[in-house]
C-alpha cells in the first residue's frame, strides 16, 4: 500500500542519476512574503556537512515580468549568490503566488539541483514546503515551489523574544517528527535553521529547502541524520533562550560567551522549563555525553521524536479571564422599542386598549365559544371516567411490576462505571512505518480538538493485505478488568473498524502475541467498543484495520485516513 502521495512535478528526465540523499540548513525564500533570506549573515553549518565547489558559472540575465514556460512571471528576486536567483513568482495558470529558484543548466549544481527537486516532490508530506515543479528548459533549470504569504519565519518570531514553552514544544516535536519522516525516505536538510522553519496563521509549523537548499549550495555530509538532529536541538535551543547555541551570532541571534562552551538553556535564562532544556542538549551534544549526564544522547531525529514522546505533555496556558461589560439596560428591554426615549421629567401617556365586542356578531361569537367549551368538558370528563373503570382491575398488577421494575434498576446501579486513568501510551507498528508516535499523549489529554492521526493511504478502506492495522497501545498503571472503550474520531464516514487487544507489555512482539477482547465497526465521529472476552489487562492495544475516505487538508493529503481525538477504557 502506498503510505505517501505523489506532489504534482514535471521533472526533465534525469535517468541514470543518484537520487540526492542528504543535501540542504538555511531557506532561499520558499515562502514567506514579508520575510527574505540574509544570505549575508553567518552560516553556523552543522555536523560534517561540507561545502562543494560551485564553478563560476554567469548568473542568468532574469528580470520582473520575465516567464518561464509561458506561466511562472518573476515579479521580485529575494536571492542572488552563487551562479543562482530566488524569486517570487505568480503562476499565471493557476492565478497563485510561488517561488522559483533558477540557475543555468550548465551549472555545476544544476543536476544535483533536479534531483534534490524530485526527491522531494515524491515525498508528498503537508509538513514541508511543497516543490511544484523541477524543470530544465532553455538552458535554465528551475524549481518552482509553495509560497505562503500567511507564514511566518521562526527568525522574526524570536526577534521578539524567546518562544513560550508550549510553542516550543509543539515547535520541536512537528519538526523533529517531520525530519524523522524525511529520513525514513533517505531525504536529509543539512540547512535547518531559523530561517527554515515556518509558522502558519493556524499554529502548524513547516520547513521549506528539504533537500534542495543543500544542493543549491552544494552541502553534503556524511553523517546527514546526525547533522539534522542536531539543527532541530539548536532550533529548541533558541526558541527557549532567544541566543543561538554557538559562538558566532547568527540569524539575528547573539551567540554565547566565548570560552564558555555550551551551557544549558535553564543557565542561560530563567525560568526555561527544564525537561525542554535537557531536550535540547540531548539534540545538540549527540556525540558524548549530555550536560545532565542522565540521558543517552539523540543522534538522529528517530530517537529524538522518541525521547520528546517520553516527555510528559506540556499542556497550553490557560485563557485570561476577561470580566464581561456591565449590564446595561436598553430601550427595548423597557418596553420601547422601536419609538424615541422618553424625555427626562416628562409623563408619557397610556394607550387606551380598544373597547370589548358589543355588536350582534360579537355577542353570537361569544354564545357559540361558550357552548363549545361546555360540550368539550362534558366529553372529557365521561371519555376520564371510562378509562378509570378499566383500569381499576389492572392496578395491582401494575404496583407489582413497578416495584420489580425499580428493584432490578436499583440492583443495576450497584455496580459503579468508572473510567481508567491512562498511565502512558505508545505507537504499535506491525509492519512498515510509524504514523505519527509524537502524537500519542494527544489522544488522552482532555483536549478533544488535539489528536493522533494516521497517513493518508491510497488504497482502502481496508489495510490488510498491505498493513495489517495501525494503533496505539496504552498502559493503565496496573491490571483492570475492562468492559467498553470510548474512542472519538476526527473523521466520519463509512467503514472505521476499531479493534482491541489485550498485550503484556506497551511494547508487544507482535499482533499474534496478544488477545483480541472486542470490535466494531462505525460511520460516526465516535466508536465504542464493547469488551466480548473477559481478562484483566494493564496493557490495551487500540488497533485501526479500515478506515474512512476523506478529502484533503492542511495536514494530510485526501485519502483513507482516520484520526484519534480521545480515548476512555471503562470498567
Amino acid at each position: 500500500m502506498a503510505e505517501r502521495s505523489t506532489a504534482a512535478v514535471d521533472v526533465a528526465d534525469t535517468s541514470g542519476e543518484q537520487s540526492l540523499t542528504a543535501q540542504a540548513d538555511q531557506s532561499t525564500a520558499d515562502g514567506v512574503a514579508q520575510n527574505r533570506e540574509r544570505d549575508t549573515e553567518s552560516d553556523e553549518v552543522q555536523g560534517s556537512a561540507r561545502t562543494e565547489g560551485s564553478g563560476k558559472v554567469p548568473v542568468p540575465e532574469l528580470h520582473s515580468g520575465h516567464k518561464l514556460a509561458r506561466r511562472y512571471r518573476l515579479e521580485e528576486c529575494v536571492t542572488r549568490l552563487d551562479g543562482f536567483s530566488s524569486w517570487r513568482a505568480v503562476d499565471e495558470k493557476l492565478r497563485r503566488a510561488v517561488g522559483v529558484h533558477v540557475l543555468p543548466a550548465n551549472h555545476a549544481r544544476a543536476r544535483s539541483v533536479l534531483a534534490a527537486a524530485r526527491s522531494s516532490a515524491l515525498l508528498g508530506d503537508p509538513r514541508f514546503v511543497q516543490v511544484l515543479d523541477a524543470v530544465e528548459e532553455n538552458d535554465l533549470v528551475y524549481v518552482v515551489h509553495e509560497w505562503l504569504p500567511d507564514a511566518t519565519e521562526l527568525t522574526a518570531l524570536l526577534a521578539a523574544g524567546p518562544l513560550e514553552p508550549y510553542d516550543a514544544y509543539q515547535m520541536v516535536s512537528q519538526v523533529a517528527a517531520a525530519m524523522a519522516a524525511a529520513h525514513r525516505e533517505g531525504l536529509a536538510h543539512l540547512r535547518l535553521n531559523p530561517n527554515a522553519v515556518l509558522r502558519t496563521s493556524t499554529g502548524q509549523w513547516r520547513i521549506r529547502g528539504l533537500a534542495v537548499n543543500a544542493a543549491l549550495r552544494g552541502i553534503v555530509s556524511d553523517t546527514p541524520q546526525r547533522a539534522d538532529t542536531e539543527a532541530v536541538g539548536a532550533l529548541l535551543y533558541a526558541a527557549l533562550t532567544q541566543r543561538w547555541p554557538y559562538e558566532n551570532d547568527a540569524y539575528g541571534l547573539s551567540g554565547l560567551p566565548k570560552d564558555l562552551g555550551l551551557i544549558p538553556p535553564d543557565q542561560v535564562r530563567a525560568g526555561v522549563h527544564r525537561g525542554l532544556s535537557e531536550l535540547a542538549m540531548r539534540a545538540l551534544v549527540n556525540d558524548g555525553a549530555t550536560a545532565s549526564r542522565h540521558e543517552s544522547p539523540c543522534t538522529t531525529p528517530e530517537e529524538l521524536v522518541k525521547a520528546i514522546g517520553e516527555m510528559p505533555r506540556i499542556r497550553p496556558p490557560e485563557p485570561a479571564f476577561t470580566a464581561p461589560p456591565e449590564y446595561q439596560h436598553t430601550t427595548y428591554q423597557q418596553g420601547a422599542y422601536g419609538r424615541s426615549a422618553p424625555h427626562a421629567g416628562v409623563t408619557q401617556p397610556v394607550p387606551t386598549p380598544p373597547p370589548p365586542l358589543q355588536s350582534r356578531t360579537g355577542k353570537a361569537l361569544k354564545w357559540a365559544v361558550s357552548a363549545l367549551l361546555i360540550a368539550a368538558l362534558g366529553l372529557g370528563s365521561w371519555q376520564l371516567a371510562d378509562a378509570l373503570m378499566e383500569r381499576g382491575g389492572k392496578a395491582d398488577d401494575q404496583n407489582q411490576t413497578q416495584t420489580t421494575d425499580e428493584s432490578d434498576k436499583n440492583k443495576a446501579r450497584t455496580k459503579p462505571v468508572k473510567p481508567f486513568v491512562i498511565h502512558a501510551a505508545q505507537e504499535f507498528v506491525a509492519k512498515g512505518d510509524a504514523q505519527h508516535p509524537a502524537d500519542v499523549g494527544k489522544t488522552y489529554d482532555g483536549d478533544s480538538s488535539s489528536y493522533w492521526r494516521t497517513n493518508s493511504f491510497i488504497d482502502g478502506p481496508v489495510l490488510a493485505p498491505y498493513k495489517p492495522g495501525v494503533g496505539i497501545v496504552y498502559d493503565l498503571g496496573s491490571a483492570q478488568e475492562i468492559s467498553t472503550a470510548d474512542i472519538g474520531l476526527y473523521y466520519g464516514g463509512n467503514h472505521t473498524t476499531v479493534e482491541l487487544y489485550a498485550a503484556d507489555s506497551l511494547q508487544p512482539p507482535s499482533l499474534d502475541a496478544m488477545q483480541k477482547i472486542g470490535t466494531v465497526t462505525t460511520s460516526g465521529n465516535n466508536a465504542v467498543v464493547k469488551v466480548t472476552k473477559q481478562v484483566k489487562t494493564q496493557y490495551v492495544l487500540v488497533w485501526l484495520t479500515a478506515l474512512p475516505y476523506a478529502s484533503g487538508d492542511e495536514y494530510s493529503n485526501a485519502g483513507y485516513k482516520q484520526a484519534i481525538t480521545d480515548v476512555t477504557f471503562k470498567g
